[in-house]
C-alpha cells in the first residue's frame, strides 16, 4: 500500500478518531507532507520509537504507541512472562501522560499488569523501578533532549537496561508483525484498575531510589565540612530532574542549591531554550547568569528525562566558568570515584571501567592507572548495562564505573541506564571533597590533564531531514566503507574498523581481525598520536555524526590540534556531499 492509500485509509476508517482526521484533512493539498507522514511506519528501532508528534504512520501518536505496545505484549506472552508486569514512566513532553496511559491500557487488555508512575519521573528511576518491582519490561515515554515537537518510547527489559539482543530483535519483529491497527487491543482505564491490571506507583519507589543513590556517597565528611560554603546552581531544563535532584542534595546536607526559576517547572514547550540539551550553550545562559549573581562553584543542568548532565565549573584563578564536555565530566567523575574508592575501600581485582567506542581515550589511561580492565562497547548505554548483567550472571568482573561521551554516566548498579541524578549528587560531592583540599573542580580537571595528557574530543553533526536526507546519510557511510581514508588531516590512519562488517583492518600489514562487538553501522579509524575518528548515523535524529579526539601536551596545544582535525573532517564531508 502506497503512502496515498494509507493517508486515505486514515481519513475514512472508523478506527481513527475525529481529531486525527481533522489534522490530516488540513494537509490534503500538501503532497510532500502527506508523503513524509505515510511513506513508512515510524521505525521501532533497537530501543523503541522516536519521532515528531502528529497523525500518520511515520509519527508519534496514540495509534503508533498502541501498535508498538501490542508488539511488546505479544513478545512478553511468548516468553510466558505476562504475570511479571511492566513499569511505565514518562517525562514533561507533549502527550507524554497520554502515551503512557495508551501503553498501559494496551498491556492491560493483553492481561499484563502496568505499574504507572503517578507523575513524571526520570529515566534512571524507571530503570530502577523495573528491577525493584520484578517487572519483565519497562516503558519510558520520552524523547530525551530532542526539540519540543518530538516524543519517544523506550523499552527496557527485566535487567533494567534498554533492550539488547536477542530481545530487541524479537520485539522489533513482533511490532512489525502488527500490520492492522484495528487488531491492537485496548480497554477502559477504570476497567483496567478494577481488574488489577493498572496500578499507580510513586513515593515508595522514589524513596527506595533515593536511598540507593545515597549509598554511593564516599565522602559525607567533606560534605559536612563545606555544606554551608559550596554554592550550586541547578536547572532541570523544564524536565523531570527538579524534585529528585534537589531532594538528594538536600538530604545529603547541601545548603546552597539555587534553582534556575525560569526553567524549574515541567513544560513540554521548553520556552527558555530552542533545544533542551545540556550540551547546548544556550541551555546555560540563565544558569550562568544566576551563578555570577550568587558566586556559584558549579552550574548543573539535566536534560528533560534526567539521564544526562551538563556542567560548568568556576575557575577561581580567572573568575570564568569553564564548560565541561561529557567526556570531561565523565573522566572527572571516573577519576574521583575510582581514586577515592581505592583509598577508602580498595578496588576489586576484577574491576572494570566501561566506555563506548566514541568516548575519550582518557578513559583508557584512567583504567590503566588503576589497573582496571577497560571494556569498550557500542554507542548506547544499554551496552554498558548489558556488561553489568554479564558480570552478575557469570560472577566474573565487577562494575566500577561506566560512561559515554553524550553526557551520561552511572555510579553504582541501582539502575542500568545513565543517571543524571546520581551524577549530580556525585559531582557536588566531588566539588565538596576538592574544596576541602583547597581546590576547585577545574583545578581537579587540570590535575587530571597533567597526569594523563591533554585529551580533547569533539563532534561534527550533519543534519539531513526527509527521504533525500536519509539517502545522503547512507551514501556517506557507503563511500567511506568502500573507500576508507588513509589520512585525515595530518594524521595517518593506522586501523580501519567496520562494525557492520565486524572487521578491523591494519592498514600497514593488511591483517584483518574481528571487532568482537555486535554488528552496527559504524566506521572507526585509529589515527597516529593517539587520535581517532568515528562516523555513525544518529539512532534518534536525522543526522550523521563525526566524532574525533586528539591528545595534546597543553590546553592550547590540544585546542589547536582539535581545531585542525575538525577542519579536516569538515573538508572530508564536503567532498562527499
Amino acid at each position: 500500500m502506497g503512502y496515498r492509500e494509507k493517508y486515505d485509509e486514515w481519513l475514512t476508517s472508523t478506527y481513527f478518531d475525529a481529531d486525527t482526521k481533522a489534522e490530516l484533512k488540513e494537509i490534503e493539498s500538501n503532497e510532500k507532507e502527506i508523503e513524509d507522514r505515510f511513506y513508512k511506519d515510524l521505525e521501532f528501532g533497537t530501543a523503541g520509537l522516536r519521532g515528531v508528534i502528529g497523525a500518520g504512520t511515520n509519527r508519534m501518536n496514540i495509534y503508533t504507541v498502541r501498535k508498538a505496545t501490542q508488539g511488546l505484549a505479544n513478545y512478553i506472552a511468548k516468553k510466558e512472562a505476562k504475570a511479571q508486569g511492566v513499569a511505565i514512566a514518562y517525562d514533561s513532553r507533549r502527550m507524554s501522560p497520554e502515551f503512557a496511559d495508551e501503553a498501559a491500557l494496551c498491556l492491560a487488555a493483553n492481561g499484563i499488569k502496568a505499574y504507572v508512575f503517578e507523575s513524571l519521573r526520570p529515566t534512571p528511576e524507571l530503570s530502577f523501578a523495573v528491577r525493584k518491582l520484578g517487572c519483565i519490561a519497562g516503558i519510558n515515554i520520552t524523547a530525551s533532549h530532542n526539540p519540543p515537537e518530538y516524543n519517544g518510547y523506550k523499552v527496557y527489559w527485566e535487567d533494567g537496561a534498554q533492550i539488547t539482543p536477542p530481545h530487541d530483535k524479537g520485539i522489533m519483529d513482533e511490532v512489525k508483525a502488527v500490520t492492522d491497527f484495528a487488531t491492537v487491543k485496548t480497554m477502559a482505564k477504570e476497567a483496567a484498575k478494577e481488574a488489577g491490571l493498572y496500578e499507580v506507583i510513586g513515593a515508595d519507589v522514589d524513596d527506595a531510589y533515593i536511598a540507593e543513590l545515597k549509598k554511593q556517597v564516599l565522602h559525607q565528611d567533606a560534605i559536612d565540612q563545606v555544606q554551608k560554603d559550596l554554592k550550586i546552581v541547578y536547572s532541570p531544563l523544564h524536565g523531570t530532574g527538579n524534585i529528585p535532584a534537589r531532594r538528594v542534595l538536600r538530604e545529603l546536607g547541601f545548603e546552597n542549591v539555587y534553582v534556575v526559576k525560569e526553567q524549574e517547572l515541567p513544560d513540554g514547550e521548553f520556552p527558555t531554550v530552542s533545544y533542551p540539551n545540556p550540551e547546548a550553550e544556550e541551555a546555560f545562559e540563565l544558569g550562568l547568569k544566576l551563578a555570577k549573581e550568587v558566586d556559584a562553584d558549579l552550574v548543573l543542568a539535566t536534560d528533560p528525562d534526567a539521564d544526562r548532565l551538563g556542567v560548568y565549573v568556576k575557575d577561581t584563578k580567572s573568575g570564568e566558568y569553564k564548560v565541561l564536555t561529557g567526556n570531561m565530566s565523565g573522566c572527572l567523575l571516573a577519576e574521583y570515584e575510582i581514586s577515592q574508592r581505592q583509598a577508602l575501600k580498595g578496588l576489586p581485582d576484577d574491576g572494570c571501567l566501561i566506555k563506548t567506542i566514541v568516548t575519550s581515550n582518557m578513559a583508557d589511561a584512567i583504567a590503566k592507572a588503576y589497573n582496571l580492565r577497560l571494556i569498550e562497547v557500542l554507542t548506547g548505554f544499554k551496552y554498558i548495562g548489558q556488561q553489568i548483567l554479564g558480570f552478575e550472571t557469570t560472577g566474573k568482573g565487577e562494575y566500577v564505573f561506566g560512561f559515554e561521551e553524550s553526557y551520561g554516566c552511572l555510579i553504582g548498579t541501582h539502575a542500568r541506564d545513565k543517571d543524571a541524578i546520581v551524577a549530580t549528587m556525585a559531582l557536588c560531592e566531588a566539588a565538596a571533597y576538592y574544596k576541602t583540599q583547597g581546590k576547585t573542580l577545574w583545578d581537579a580537571m587540570i590535575d587530571m590533564y597533567n597526569k594523563y595528557g591533554y585529551y580533547k574530543d569533539s563532534i561534527q553533526s550533519i543534519t539531513m531531514k526527509g527521504i533525500e536526507g536519509l539517502k545522503k546519510i547512507q551514501s556517506i557511510l557507503e563511500t567511506l566503507r568502500n573507500n576508507p581514508p588513509v589520512k585525515v588531516g595530518e594524521y595517518e590512519v593506522l586501523k580501519a574498523r567496520d562494525y557492520e562488517a565486524e572487521t578491523i583492518k591494519d592498514l600497514a600489514t593488511g591483517e584483518v581481525t574481528t571487532t568482537g562487538l555486535p554488528k552496527s553501522n559504524v566506521l572507526y579509524y585509529d589515527l597516529t598520536d593517539d587520535a581517532w575518528l568515528c562516523v555513525r548515523p544518529s539512532g534518534t535524529e536525522p543526522k550523521v555524526k563525526f566524532y574525533y579526539g586528539i591528545k595534546g601536551v597543553s590546553l592550547g596545544d590540544a585546542d589547536a590540534k582539535s581545531e585542525a582535525l575538525g577542519k579536516a573532517v569538515l573538508e572530508m564531508i564536503d567532498k562527499m556531499l
